[in-house]
């Protein structure tokens, strides 16, 4: 079934990505009539990346095995696929080329403790460490008050920032920009569907959201991709209210498919106040803690 999923993702995605193109962007003439398709033809998109018809057609049925860098480049270059777009088409590729293997879970040993101690150092900023299925494996004391109803006693760990956000009444107060908000995650786990198709973990935590959410359901059928560099996001937190943030995420080069996630704002600004304002509330949280033996803290 891992081949039959595969095939259909590369048809859907390469489907999608032609009705957004219009022949006018495409930069061909737009003659008379009624067009049945909202974008590119399968003819106009192989006259465009310079393969027959029969090729093209093969390759959206999700045959692409064994096709060469160029034909992938000149594919993506017809479609006017962006950075992310490509590198998605490139995973989807190898997916095919490779011999199917049995469906792994995912597994990884602690983080290093020097890892941890750079974490634990960013005191005025806010940040965490997830995986591509947005699990977040580790959280400053910054952090994880900004995160603090996702990390409610009973939750699920490790904390899930997509089953927050689609599954959890809280999760549409908690991002204001909702619709943003959606596009973003969503897209982040069909880029990293793309990259590791056989993740058991990350097939049954899409699984889970199909099924229950229809938002959800709704945005993945778009097979929207993106890569998350760099950006603002935006929350309403219950304790200091909506905040807005900018954000970097840096790839953890010793640690594979790990990211670093750190939030920051200027000074002399309403965001600076009210993340001063959340460590204050956190180390009073932590003072309850210590003092609380029925209290427990869990990252």
């Amino acid at each position: 079934m891992e081949g039959v999923s595969t095939q259909s993702d590369i048809r859907e995605f390469l489907a999608s990505r032609r009705a957004k193109i219009t022949p006018q962007q495409a930069g061909l003439p737009a003659y008379g009539g009624n067009r049945r398709v909202p974008g590119l033809r399968r003819e106009e998109v192989a006259m465009l990346a310079g393969v027959s018809v029969d090729y093209y057609v093969r390759l959206e049925r999700g045959h692409l095995a064994g096709a060469s860098e160029e034909v992938l480049d000149a594919v993506a270059g017809a479609l006017q696929l962006d950075e992310a777009e490509r590198a998605h088409l490139y995973d989807l590729a190898r997916a095919v080329t490779r011999r199917p293997t049995r469906r792994t879970k995912r597994t990884r040993g602690p983080l290093p403790d020097s890892v941890l101690r750079v974490l634990d150092s960013m005191t005025d900023s806010p940040a965490f460490i997830r995986n591509g299925r947005l699990d977040i494996l580790a959280v400053n004391r910054l952090g994880r008050a900004l995160y603090s109803p996702l990390f409610t006693e009973g939750a699920p760990r490790p904390v899930n920032i997509a089953r927050f956000q689609f599954l959890d009444p809280h999760g549409p107060d908690f991002f204001p920009d909702w619709e943003q908000s959606v596009h973003t995650t969503v897209s982040l786990l069909r880029t990293e569907a793309g990259r590791a198709p056989g993740d058991s973990d990350l097939t049954g935590l899409i699984g889970e959201l199909v099924t229950r959410s229809e938002e959800f359901r709704t945005a993945w059928a778009k097979h929207d991709v993106r890569l998350h560099h760099t950006g603002r996001k935006g929350f309403r937190h219950p304790v200091v209210g909506e905040i807005t943030l900018d954000f970097d995420a840096m790839e953890l080069p010793a640690q594979p498919g790990l990211t670093l996630t750190a939030y920051s704002t200027g000074p002399d600004s309403p965001a600076h106040d009210a993340l001063q304002l959340l460590a204050a509330w956190a180390a009073t949280e932590d003072a309850s803690a210590a003092t609380d033996p029925d209290r427990t803290s869990s990252y």
